[in-house]
This record gives C-alpha cells, structure tokens and sequence, in this order.
C-alpha cells in the first residue's frame, strides 16, 4: 500500500486551532519588534527623503537661472555686434551723403543714417535691460545658494543621524525579518492575509491580541464571558466584534498551557 505524502497545505491544515493561535501571536510579536525598530527611525527616511526633494529642486532652479543668463549674455553679444554693425553703416552713408548728386539722395541717406541710430538706441536699451536682468537673477542664485548650502548641510545631518540608527539596528531588523517569514511559513496563507489585513488597518499595527482585563487588547472594549471562555478554549479563531483584531488566550503573553483552562470548563 502506497503512502501519500502531505504536501506543506496539507500540514498545515492539520495544525491544531491552538497551534494556529500560538503561531499568529507568535508573528504579531515579532512584528511588533519590527516596528519598534522602524518606530525608532521615526520621521527621519520622510525628512531625508523631502530634503532630497528640496536640493533636487533648488539645484534645478539655480541651473535654469545659469541658462537663462547665459542666454542673455549671447543676446547682450549679439545686441553689441548690431550696434557695431549700425555704426559702420552710418560711417557708410556719411561718406556717401559727400558724394550725392541731388537733394533726393541726400535725403535718403539721411533717413538711413536716422534709422540706424535708432537702431543704435533700441539695442543699447535692450543691453542695458539684459544687464539689469542678469544682476537680479545673479541675486536670485547667491540667495538660492545660500539656501542650497544649509539644505545640503541639513541633509548630510539627516543621512548620517539615519545612517546610525540604521546601523545599530540593521542586524536586528534583519533578523526578526526573517524569523517573520519563518512563522508566517508555519500559518494557512488565508489566516496571515487576514492578519496582514488587519494589522494594515489599525494604527498601532496590532492584528492579533490577548485578552486582558476582560477586554480586548487592541480597542479595550469589554468581552462578554462566554466569548472569552470560547477564546480560552482554542476551538476557533475568534475576532473582536468592536475592531476585527484576533483574540488570543492571555495566557499566551505568559506562554502558559490553556489546558487547565479546557478542563474546567468540560467538568
């Protein structure tokens, strides 16, 4: 006769309710370690991560000034060859005015001479325009530098206060991590999606909790005493009606047998 062998579903299938219990209270504490570790970080990956975001964007603001001015800085170049290109023009033409035959050329002459200083006169403006805009937006980057400095110098404080606490923390992390793998291996997968979903939920990130003081662990709503004895009893998974947490046997934080517990209540 030929022996079947269980496949890991199987096995798990067969874990007792309490087993099951034991295993998803085990996962919420190592989690709850988890999260002390991350809890301890605090604000500061969100900190490093918006100054991050600050210098990026200063630094994009400074370069875009820098081509800007340079873009007037051709223009000014480009303004000044016009402006040599107007003079010698009107050298032209007053040379040519001494050598007219009549009035009508004169007078032509005249009214190019004329719009070339003019021409003289709108590039200066625009010169001198361009300057005035290169000085403001030269403040602008001294000012933004400034400020592009003390992010920066905020930044590295921030990386390096990170870098510690990461650092002190990493191997612990690491491993608790992985033994969370390890007791989630050990559940049915409908149990810790149900569990993950909870702990997603809730703020304090506490899916599975014990009984203590007749209430539950997670909202401290009262339990009525026929709940509480069915949860003592581990013949199913029972959520609070308030929050959804699961409840588990108090005895669980003292890691105490329940079966005392399962004896009083068949006698």
């Amino acid at each position: 006769m030929s022996t079947k062998v269980k496949s890991k579903a199987d096995e798990k299938s067969d874990v007792t309710v309490e087993e099951k219990l034991r295993a998803l209270f085990e996962l919420q504490v190592i989690d709850s370690q988890i999260d002390r570790i991350r809890t301890v970080r605090g604000e500061l990956p969100l900190e490093v991560r918006d100054l991050e975001d600050e210098v990026a964007g200063l630094q994009t603001r400074a370069d875009n000034m820098e081509a800007e001015i340079k873009s007037l800085e051709n223009q000014i170049i480009e303004r000044k060859n016009a402006v040599k290109e107007s003079a010698a023009a009107i050298k032209k033409y007053e040379a040519q005015q001494g050598k007219v035959r009549n009035n009508r050329e004169y007078d032509s002459l005249t009214k190019e001479i004329e719009f070339q200083n003019l021409e003289i006169q709108l590039a200066e403006k625009r010169t001198k325009e361009f300057k005035a805009q290169i000085a403001a937006k030269r403040e602008i980057i001294t000012n933004s530098q400034e400020q592009l400095d003390d992010r920066k110098t905020a930044l590295k404080l921030k990386k390096e206060e990170l870098e510690d606490i990461v650092s002190e923390t990493k191997k612990e992390e690491e491993e608790l991590i992985e033994r969370s793998k390890k007791a989630e291996g050990k559940i049915e997968e409908r149990l810790v999606i149900a569990y993950k979903r909870i702990r997603s939920n809730v703020r304090n990130g506490l899916g599975v909790v014990p009984v203590q003081r007749d209430a539950c662990g997670g909202c401290f709503n009262k339990i009525p005493p026929q709940r509480q004895l069915d949860i003592r009893l581990h013949k199913k998974v029972i959520v609070c009606e308030h929050c959804g947490r699961i409840l588990v046997d108090p005895d669980f934080l003292t890691g105490k047998a329940s079966v005392p517990a399962m004896e009083k209540a068949s006698k």
